[in-house]
């Protein structure tokens, strides 16, 4: 089992070839129609890793030439003043996509503002029709969510094959597990969710060819449950300490990543794998947003 060269697929890398070829197509696009996409940010209160995390998107969106409109509202704005500046975004032709930062502070009920946006600019890919048509065979979804579309990507270029492989989905959230699962199926993966009453899970996870690991639980997967030549996406990003580091901790995966070498054949590192996709799919669905709008 310690024959196999382990590959690290470089989400880094990657994405930034992704945003290139984005910022490449937004320049042709401008210089043929003298418009740009628009994304449309709402964010409610002062919470410093929202703030951080919009600082990102808006730099991402700025090197690729798409514009940004923030939408800041103090912590105790109403539910119905959300709601008013949603309605505004989908009602500008300017904004092909509208980000909701979450989480929203708790008096807010977050289901009905995201219901609100519109599902040809919900780039999240949050919306519950978005979301009904990945589940559904034969249907095309307006925008597939960020997280589980950055993982098919980096399995696609990857060269990593997904028709007839079994793969196990570890984690049943709305945010990566439930549509990664689905997508996977409709790229003719055989797929199994993993979660909290899943018996016997190592027995589950070593029939797997393609294992995508999102249960927020720090290197949960160990090397003995492992198939040789899985191909394990570790969307986990958890802290633990760690007296060697100057900060006393440091961040790790899902998966047990150094035992996972020679067994796996390809496998994400953490951090600097799923992570920097995440924003090259929101700008790669704001994108398509635009392209829709101008009829691309």
């Amino acid at each position: 089992m310690s024959d196999i060269n382990t590959a690290l697929i470089n989400g880094t890398a990657i994405a930034e070839t992704i945003r290139g070829e984005i910022k490449t197509e937004v320049d042709a696009l401008r210089e043929k129609t003298g418009k740009v996409p628009g994304l449309g940010v709402v964010l409610v209160g002062e919470r410093p890793d929202s703030a951080v995390y919009v600082r990102m998107k808006h730099k991402a969106c700025s090197e690729a030439g798409i514009h940004t409109s923030d939408r800041k509202l103090p912590a105790d704005a109403t539910e119905e003043d959300v709601l008013a500046v949603v309605k505004e975004l989908n009602e500008d032709p300017a904004i092909n996509g509208i980000l909701v930062q979450l989480p929203m502070p708790d008096h807010i009920n977050e289901e009905r503002v995201l219901s609100a946006v519109g599902v040809d600019k919900d780039v999240d890919g949050f919306h519950p029709v978005n979301i009904g048509r990945i589940c559904m065979k034969g249907r095309k979804a307006n925008f597939e969510p960020c997280t589980p579309k950055g993982c098919i990507e980096l399995l696609v270029r990857s060269g990593i094959t997904i028709e007839g492989k079994r793969a196990v989905v570890l984690g049943r959230s709305n945010i990566v597990g439930i549509p990664v699962a689905n997508m996977l199926i409709h790229r003719n993966a055989t797929v199994t969710v993993v979660h909290s009453r899943t018996q016997d899970i190592p027995s589950v996870v070593r029939e797997a060819d393609i294992v995508i690991a999102a249960i927020g639980q720090p290197l949960f997967v160990k090397r003995e449950w492992l198939k040789p030549g899985v191909v394990i996406i570790d969307v986990g990003i958890n802290s633990i300490e760690d007296a060697s580091r100057k900060s006393g901790k440091r961040l790790v995966g899902d998966v047990d990543t150094e035992g996972a070498q020679g067994v796996a054949s390809h496998i994400t590192p953490v951090p600097g794998g799923v992570g920097p996709m995440t924003i090259a799919m929101l700008l790669s669905n704001t994108l398509a947003g635009f392209k829709a709008s101008i009829g691309v």
